[in-house]
């Protein structure tokens, strides 16, 4: 998958740099299965002699006293440039933090989500030949975090659309469809009741449609709840979504559901001058925590992304063509996908299939 990134000129100031002909990264594991998942990461990388070395920050969402390393991991991306994360687990209680993820890719302005669902050979699913892309517009909406409450039982929350920020992740989503050779655009809005906020989103992305016509990708538009009833009936019709940020959390977890599960999904979050990969479907795993049964492939195939967006491509060929062939051969199946290896044995294996 080739993501958008600036014009070759201009990525002298933006493009992570080498040192001693190797990159640095910034590596957050997370909560749930995240150490696990990290773990196998760094054995894969290892074992296929990719030239990373990792500056690992060990955050958690549930510890209430992490803002000041949380500050520090935010700083070591901003000097990298580049990472890789695995998911922070966001307490629902009223007077709780706010989400460690939402905070890290507004503060560094990484306002693309991209989820990638693809049916996988060898995993059961519930749906066949499934190939889409899900992009969400990630610094506003209604994850702007604002909101109060104007009386005792009366909340109010501010759901922000902005012209400038719908059309920056519209050319994101036709840009991503042109270098990655797709067909089709489809809009996703609840103009239909939200006529100012998502009427905005609407309009602005038809706009820039039009700007690639001559190229001859397509777009169409659809309901927020219609997407979900056709993404259960008829998946197959989705080429690259865009929307903004709640109905992407939720239309990449229906994704998930329909390929086998949120551990097949890779993702990443892009911006003008940073880029941090994580899993598509944003599952945390507490209830698998140190049970040794987590499935790393969303994490390995978010760093064969991320080894892409640093031009390493024969290393993320490598390790691409290992996991798919793992999973295919079904020598090391996780339980998450219908067979009783560990974590420790999908790992073996796939370093074995390098």
């Amino acid at each position: 998958t080739t993501i958008p990134a600036p014009a070759p000129i201009e990525q002298e100031t933006f493009f992570p740099k080498k040192y001693g002909g190797k990159y640095t990264v910034t590596l957050i594991p997370g909560d749930g299965v995240g150490q696990e998942n990290a773990k196998a990461l760094k054995q894969v990388f290892m074992a296929a002699n990719v030239p990373i070395e990792f500056e690992q920050y060990d955050i958690s969402g549930l510890e209430e006293e992490e803002d000041q390393l949380f500050q520090e991991a935010v700083d070591s991306l901003r000097r990298n440039k580049i990472g890789i994360k695995g998911i922070f687990y966001t307490s629902s209680e009223k007077d709780s933090r706010t989400s460690f993820n939402v905070t890290m890719r507004k503060e560094l302005d990484m306002y693309a989500t991209l989820s990638l669902v693809k049916t996988m050979p060898g995993v059961p699913s519930r749906m066949k030949d499934l190939d889409f892309a899900i992009i969400r517009e990630s610094t506003e909406g209604e994850y702007s975090g604002l909101e109060h409450e104007s009386v005792e039982g009366v909340v109010e929350s501010l759901k922000v659309i902005t012209k400038e920020k719908t059309e920056r992740i519209a050319r994101f989503a036709f840009d991503f469809a042109l270098k990655n050779n797709r067909k089709k655009v489809t809009i996703i809005h609840k103009a239909n009741i939200m006529k100012l906020a998502d009427g905005l989103f609407l309009r602005t992305c038809r706009e820039v449609a039009k700007e690639y016509e001559h190229h001859g990708i397509q777009y169409n538009d659809l309901i927020v709840d219609n997407t979900c009833m056709q993404l259960v009936s008829r998946p197959q019709q989705f080429d690259v979504m865009v929307m903004p940020n709640l109905y992407g959390s939720i239309v990449s977890n229906i994704g998930a559901g329909l390929i086998g599960g949120p551990a097949l999904v890779p993702g990443c979050n892009i911006g003008r001058e940073f880029a941090m990969f994580e899993p598509g479907c944003h599952q945390v795993g507490l209830e698998l925590q140190d049970k040794g049964i987590a499935n790393p492939t969303a994490l390995l195939l978010s760093s064969v992304m991320m080894l892409r967006h640093l031009n390493l491509n024969d290393h993320a060929n490598t390790i691409s063509k290992a996991v798919f062939k793992t999973i295919e051969s079904g020598q090391a199946k996780t339980p998450d996908v219908g067979g009783n290896a560990t974590t420790k044995e999908f790992t073996e294996a796939v370093i074995s299939n390098l």
